[in-house]
């Protein structure tokens, strides 16, 4: 096992945690555009954006026999994909809105603020701790080489 491999796995989240941040803002940024996407002749409403992260080793069965055969597996974690949220657009009463359709509703996108920044504070946390974890790695590194010269 090398002795870098814990600082690829925290890079790797690092890099996650980060396009989950960026993904997250952008939800945030666009949570009043009803204009987000033109589809078929008339706009449709920002959709929610979410991350969906997975392991860069596809199963535990795989990553065994790559160490039982001396081959070194790096695992982590990378962003498999940005995906659209499904859940229906939120409908508000608001006749003098240049968007509002024959009864007076808007639809307006699926992004709920308050969920965005609970998953921010998430995200960030999970930032923080892969910090932490680069951070003590070196420390033993550190302490490993003061113990070779006494």
């Amino acid at each position: 096992m090398k002795l870098s491999n814990g600082f690829d796995i925290s890079a790797s989240a690092l890099t996650a945690q980060r396009m989950r941040m960026d993904v997250i803002s952008s939800n945030i940024a666009n949570a009043e555009v009803t204009r987000g996407s033109y589809v078929n002749g008339k706009f449709e409403p920002y959709k929610r954006k979410l991350v969906v992260l997975e392991p860069t080793q596809q199963s535990f069965s795989s990553l065994l026999a790559g160490q039982m055969g001396g081959k070194e597996n790096v695992s982590g974690v990378r962003v498999s994909r940005i995906q659209e949220d499904q859940t229906p657009n939120k409908l508000v009463y608001n006749p003098s809105h240049p968007d509002a359709d024959e009864q007076g509703y808007v639809h307006m996108p699926n992004v709920d603020v308050a969920k965005e920044m609970v998953d921010m504070i998430s995200a960030s946390r999970a930032y923080e701790a892969n910090v932490t974890a680069i951070n003590a790695t070196k420390a033993m590194f550190v302490k490993a080489l003061e113990i070779g010269r006494a």
